[in-house]
């Protein structure tokens, strides 16, 4: 695949997450989603956020991914999974991602960028950068890409 055309499918699949995060947020849920797909840029499994209606701080679209991801793939084919995030993982979530042995992560908005949106946010600003820099196993990660688009889910929603 050129570079070019990964990048195109990138952005498509940013879009993609960011639409399941749009849904979790109908749902009544923080706006987060995630979307895992194959090596032949198709979407095999989604996820949005449900800590708010399955009363689970735990329940973060990218946890939720991982726990359906860990009962449906192999670790050798979760290996060659990319996740898309609508925005970086927490590291609760990336420790997920790392555990369960997911190849790639790609995502919209930064977390740095989510903390100045919501104000007085208890979460702990570690990149997910970071997370995966202190395993033994490497993690592909990129991101912040199409921003702007990602951060439009989060409009209004921590105020």
């Amino acid at each position: 695949m050129s570079a070019n055309r990964a990048v195109l499918d990138d952005a498509t699949f940013i879009r993609a997450s960011i639409a399941v995060a749009q849904r979790a947020r109908e749902h009544g849920n923080h706006p987060f989603g995630a979307i895992l797909v194959d090596g032949n840029g198709q979407i095999v499994l989604e996820a949005e956020n449900t800590v708010i209606t399955g009363r689970d701080c735990t329940g973060h679209a990218e946890t939720n991914l991982m726990r359906r991801a860990c009962a449906h793939f192999n670790g050798a084919e979760l290996a060659g999974l990319t996740m898309y995030a609508s925005t970086e993982p927490c590291v609760m979530c990336a420790g997920a991602i790392y555990w369960g042995g997911v190849g790639r992560v790609v995502y919209g908005l930064s977390s740095e960028a989510l903390y100045r949106m919501t104000g007085s946010n208890p979460a702990l600003p570690v990149s997910c950068r970071e997370v995966f820099a202190r395993g033994v196993r490497h993690v592909q990660v990129g991101g912040p890409l199409l921003e702007d688009e990602a951060r439009i889910v989060h409009v209004g929603f921590w105020t």
